[in-house]
């Protein structure tokens, strides 16, 4: 199992995500629920970003997650739309 530590950007952009449409604060709490127990899940769609030590994971087609992961610890960074944080 993975330790979640949420950054304060991440946060931030949650809530003003969250704001506009409130689907995406339980697609995220779902997407980060999963992610702690099975970091494979396919669903995830998880990959790595060439050239970075970051991941990125889908919340849905338009939304994205920016992570790290350090030992048994995933540092959620960025969430967006996909020109946002890439």
């Amino acid at each position: 199992m993975y330790k979640i530590e949420i950054g304060s950007k991440f946060d931030q952009k949650l809530k003003s995500i969250a704001k506009r449409d409130r689907k995406y604060q339980i697609k995220v709490k779902r997407i980060v629920e999963l992610l702690q127990v099975d970091i494979d899940h396919p669903s995830l769609r998880m990959h790595k970003l060439s050239g970075t030590k970051y991941y990125s994971i889908s919340v849905d087609k338009s939304i994205r997650i920016i992570l790290t992961i350090e030992r048994n610890t995933v540092f959620l960074v960025k969430i967006g739309k996909h020109e946002e944080v890439y």
